[in-house]
């Protein structure tokens, strides 16, 4: 019987093989990689005594061991998620966050994840200011705006502080507004550096206890999102791309500089080469073609690029469909990048990528949530009838997984086990 270490080895090969585009060596299988938020609480509730909820994870992470290991103990994926979805409560209060919405402050359901609501963190007139000096202006209004805790962000300014002007600068760290903001900075900094620290004790644990590498070395978006999504809000930027297009090419310009290099720096020489990329305005039904390759894909392609040329592998998590996108993801380097589909056609993607690129996905949200265990096998079947042959291919989940039956994931994994095997 395998050891943790040679299960480790030989699910991180699997995947690896996938991702270059090679069936699977005989006697294996395709890998299978499903993307849970809060299942692992809903499967603890049902099948054991560890009854936490969301709620409970959120406002005490230590908790999230428990309810992980039970989950790993039954379910072997071949990458596996530490607990780094569950956002600590205390963080969120300590820096005052205005765009989450969570349980026991904003809502009553305990079960529920927090949310997120958007908004115009940047105005429309802001975009040349943002550019110019993107530091300063995260520094002086994004921050401020997005943090309630951390108004004292406005008043500091480092722009001047050579010679003299450094006096200036510093006299403004005795505002009693300052103080409170650096305050709650201390604060934030000490519970988030404590989290990390435990998500990365929790990698080593999975790697001990159950022969399981994670999921990724990091996160990535794309250009576009990080604007749309953070700092102008989905309604606001796909405006923008009629009413002040050259503004936001020259920002998107400016972020992904800055985003190339800081995942490069923050991914590189981890346990696994895996960077998801999360990409959430550039489906179908929010933009054209024309549009899409304009402001959209030729950012994202140059962030692909410039990670893969620093030996990551971009895992593109592609959210929506995109059944019109499918030519120009053929752009990015052959046998370097995985594509995780939602709702495109599987059998469109296996037509244009097949042999350029690995797919993933995509087993619906409403089969595990709703289907029978029958009709889980039925669509894992087809999937792996459609996606494998030839290789380059990882069973995913469409979504998220949350509140699915326990004995549709189940079917899901055991049909992988059996019918995807070579």
């Amino acid at each position: 019987m395998a050891n943790n270490q040679e299960l480790y080895d030989a699910r991180l090969k699997r995947v690896e093989n996938a991702v270059l585009l090679n069936e699977p060596e005989a006697g294996d299988r395709i890998p299978i990689v499903p993307v849970f938020q809060a299942f692992p609480v809903y499967y603890a509730q049902e099948r054991t005594s560890v009854k936490y909820t969301i709620k409970d994870l959120l406002e005490d992470y230590k908790k999230t061991a428990e309810v992980y290991d039970v989950f790993y103990e039954h379910f072997k994926p071949d990458l596996g998620w530490d607990p780094i979805l569950f956002f600590p409560t205390q963080y969120m209060e300590s820096c005052g966050i205005t765009w989450f919405r969570w349980p026991g402050k904003h809502f009553d359901d305990t079960m529920t994840m927090y949310q997120y609501i958007e908004g115009d963190y940047m105005k429309g007139d802001e975009y040349h200011e943002a550019t110019r000096d993107l530091t300063k202006f995260m520094m002086n209004k994004w921050m401020p705006r997005s943090f309630a805790n951390l108004q004292g962000m406005a008043k500091l300014d480092f722009r001047n502080a050579m010679w003299f002007g450094h006096m200036g600068e510093m006299a403004a760290f005795a505002d009693p507004e300052v103080i409170e903001t650096l305050d709650a900075l201390k604060r934030t900094g000490q519970i988030l550096l404590d989290w990390f620290i435990y998500l990365g004790e929790y990698q080593g644990r999975m790697k001990e206890k159950f022969g399981m590498p994670p999921l990724c070395a990091g996160f990535a978006y794309a250009p576009f999102d990080m604007i749309g999504d953070s700092m102008r809000g989905t309604t606001e930027i796909l405006m923008d791309m009629h009413d002040r297009p050259d503004e936001l090419l020259a920002m998107i310009d400016v972020v992904t500089e800055n985003a190339i290099a800081d995942t490069i720096a923050g991914c590189s020489g981890k346990a696994v080469p895996y960077v998801y990329y999360w990409l959430h305005k550039g489906v179908d039904d929010f933009m054209s073609n024309e549009q899409f390759g304009k402001f959209y894909w030729p950012s994202l392609r140059k962030y692909i690029e410039g990670v893969v040329d620093a030996g990551l592998t971009p895992v593109i998590y592609v959210e929506g469909a995109y059944n019109s996108r499918l030519e120009f993801l053929k752009e990015v380097p052959r046998g370097k990048c995985v594509f995780n589909f939602e709702y495109t056609d599987m059998a469109a993607a296996k037509k244009a990528l097949g042999g350029h690129s690995c797919i993933a996905g995509n087993v619906k949200a409403f089969t595990l949530s709703y289907g029978s265990k029958e009709d889980t096998v039925n669509e894992v079947k087809q999937l792996i009838d459609t996606c494998a042959p030839g290789g380059g291919y990882i069973l995913d989940t469409g979504t998220m997984v949350d509140d699915a039956k326990v004995e549709n994931i189940e079917a899901m994994f055991e049909t992988v086990e059996t019918y995807g095997r070579k």
